[in-house]
């Protein structure tokens, strides 16, 4: 029977989970397996992975072939370097000590190539919330700065308002000293009127006139 290392996917629609398993290689992806020997997890940042070393190394002794994924995780947790030391120490070209030492040196300098990318981007994050932080800080200033301009120039205007209505009665104030004027231009043609009838006195003496002829 033909033995493959494969992920089996779990987890939501968006959020995938992964089992990490040795299963007959004429089953479906998701069917039925031999031995679960792991989880991935991509949804976090490293990935996290959880593997029983023990028991991937001893699949692959018995002929289990990973595939394209599968390795990169047995890679990455260092299943795949034990594997290859294990044939060495078959082949007497190691101690069993020299293994273990080499395996141990291994999974230190990757654990700590981990933690320091782990480090990066938790101050690539923090960085991130203190520069968003700035931004917000200045985008408020500025909006105070911009609502301060806007009440001063409001104020401006209604004082200008203000003494724009103070100065205009003053100014409609002339029209009332014409009117009280005019009248007394008017008062001339009574005269007139009084003096005209003494032209009218002449008939009498004409009437005198023809009395003393009769």
């Amino acid at each position: 029977m033909s033995v493959k290392i494969r992920l089996q996917r779990h987890g939501k629609k968006g959020k995938p989970f992964y089992w990490v398993v040795a299963a007959d290689a004429r089953s479906k992806r998701d069917g039925k397996y031999l031995e679960k020997i792991g989880t991935y997890n991509p949804n976090t940042n490293p990935a996290t992975i959880d593997l029983d070393l023990n028991s991937a190394v001893q699949w692959l002794h018995n002929g289990a072939q990973p595939t394209d994924t599968a390795r990169a995780i047995l890679s990455y947790k260092g299943a795949l370097l034990k594997h290859h030391l294990d044939g060495g120490i078959r082949k007497g070209a190691l101690t069993q000590e020299q293994a273990d030492a080499k395996l141990a040196a291994w999974l230190e300098a990757k654990a700590g190539k981990v933690d320091a990318k782990k480090d990066g981007l938790s101050k690539a994050q923090s960085d991130a919330k203190a520069k968003a932080f700035k931004a917000e800080q200045a985008a408020n200033a500025k909006r105070l700065a911009t609502a301060a301009q806007a009440e001063v120039e409001a104020a401006e205007e209604e004082t200008a308002e203000e003494v724009a209505i103070e100065e205009t009665p003053a100014a409609e104030e002339a029209p009332e000293v014409v009117a009280e004027v005019a009248p007394a231009v008017e008062e001339a043609p009574e005269v007139v009127a009084e003096e005209a009838p003494a032209v009218e006195e002449a008939p009498a003496a004409e009437e005198a006139s023809e009395e003393s002829e009769a």
